[in-house]
């Protein structure tokens, strides 16, 4: 029994991964390079204007799964969430190759040659989701504080690109959702915890004061998806804490940054505009989100006539996640209605439903069954184990397949947003 372990310990090793070297070019230091009286995007009624002040029409999408991991686009089934995606993979391959493959998987799943793809089909933007952790010094994703680390990267990217930024906290302190895409506790602390807030206002102000005269970036999405559907009893009270906690936002990021706008979600799953007791400020955009439903005007007027009667900015940050056939029809009746968008997500493994796709490498079904085996004590953990070497050579394989030089176009998607296919 020891010798097995002890030889799938040392080919574990073997294909450990090592930590890349560190980005290298000369990046932008946005808190120095741009001065006060540099123009940035804001809006302008219920029109976003570019930094040049012409007004845009936002077109682009979600770089999902690469600041945020979440287990569907990971084929991890019930283990759904960035800390218990960690949790699995460490159990497997132990903590040091566990860090290693985040460290790789932060330069490679998204890098210049994506964003520059982006930009060539045709997006005017991305909305980048980012977990509160990677501004702490808890470890996250194999690192610690290194959120300005990973901003700058890719907003020097965009920079170059011309291509605008959307920064949206997707993951905050104690949870705004109460499920897994916020890797909370499985309830949204967030209203009911002092700390957890100003943790949260110290993070945003913290990236306001970074990014204030930037002109790349296009506005502050403060908080991903407030509530899930189960706390719909809890409504009232909980939209009135979410609203005094954009209150609070608002106000302290316009402290630091008086000139990007700041979006703000409606509540359950971002399609509650009820939340929104009054207009908090003159530059906010009102985001709304919307998945699987039957296509029609009616599935979008409510957000059309809160816009018309507030003249007001609504954008859709996120949809999709359907047939070429749907996104067809879906688009065009966005543009029609001139409502901004972000389709959800930008690429993922083995699956026809976003922009880009990559293969499942060799031995990644071995990670997919056990993230689905009994795991509920160690003796089961034991038993359900899979090859450790096997395992790293698939989260390997994932590593390089995830790369865009080996990433492939989802044509029919594409054609179906209106963007150019290569």
């Amino acid at each position: 029994m020891y010798p097995k372990i002890l030889k799938g310990l040392a080919a574990a090793c073997v294909l450990a991964l090592t930590s890349c070297s560190s980005y290298k070019t000369t990046q932008v230091n946005p808190s120095t390079t741009f001065s006060n009286s540099t123009t940035v995007p804001k809006t302008s009624g219920s029109a976003i204007l570019d930094a040049q002040g012409k007004p845009i029409t936002l077109q682009g999408t979600n770089l999902g799964n690469w600041l945020v991991p979440e287990g569907y686009m990971f084929k991890t089934g019930q283990v759904s969430s960035p800390t218990k995606i960690n949790e699995l993979f460490t159990e497997m391959i132990g903590p040091d190759s566990t860090a290693a493959f985040w460290q790789k998987y932060l330069d490679r799943y998204i890098t210049h040659d994506d964003i520059k793809y982006l930009k060539r089909i045709g997006c005017n933007h991305i909305r980048l989701p980012f977990h509160y952790k990677l501004f702490t010094n808890e470890e996250y994703m194999g690192t610690r504080n290194a959120g300005f680390k990973y901003f700058d990267r890719v907003l020097d990217w965009c920079r170059q690109e011309n291509l605008y930024v959307l920064l949206d906290m997707h993951c905050a302190p104690g949870g705004q959702t109460g499920d897994n895409i916020d890797d909370s506790a499985g309830y949204p602390w967030l209203y009911f915890s002092q700390s957890s807030q100003d943790e949260m206002s110290r993070i945003w102000v913290s990236i306001a004061q970074r990014y204030k005269n930037d002109p790349i970036i296009i506005g502050y999405d403060v908080v991903n998806e407030p509530f899930a559907h189960y706390f719909l009893k809890e409504i009232p009270d909980y939209n009135h804490r979410l609203f005094l906690l954009y209150k609070r936002m608002v106000a302290d990021i316009r402290k630091a940054d008086s000139k990007h706008a700041i979006f703000l979600n409606g509540s359950v799953w971002a399609g509650d505009f009820g939340v929104f007791e009054e207009i908090l400020d003159d530059n906010v955009v009102y985001e709304f989100h919307k998945y699987w439903f039957d296509v029609n005007q009616e599935a979008i007027q409510k957000y059309v006539d809160f816009r018309d009667k507030h003249n007001v900015p609504i954008y859709i940050g996120e949809t999709g996640e359907n047939t070429d056939e749907w996104i067809k029809q879906f688009t065009p009746l966005l543009n029609k209605n001139q409502i901004h968008w972000a389709y959800w997500p930008y690429k993922k493994m083995d699956n026809t439903r976003g922009i880009m796709n990559f293969n499942q490498p060799e031995h990644y079904k071995l990670i997919t069954d056990y993230a689905a085996a009994d795991r509920s004590n160690f003796e089961k953990i034991r038993n359900n184990m899979p090859d450790r070497a096997k395992v790293q050579q698939a989260l390997n394989g994932f590593l390089e397949q995830c790369q865009y030089k080996n990433c492939f176009q989802n044509k029919g998607y594409i054609e179906g947003l209106g963007l150019k296919v290569e």
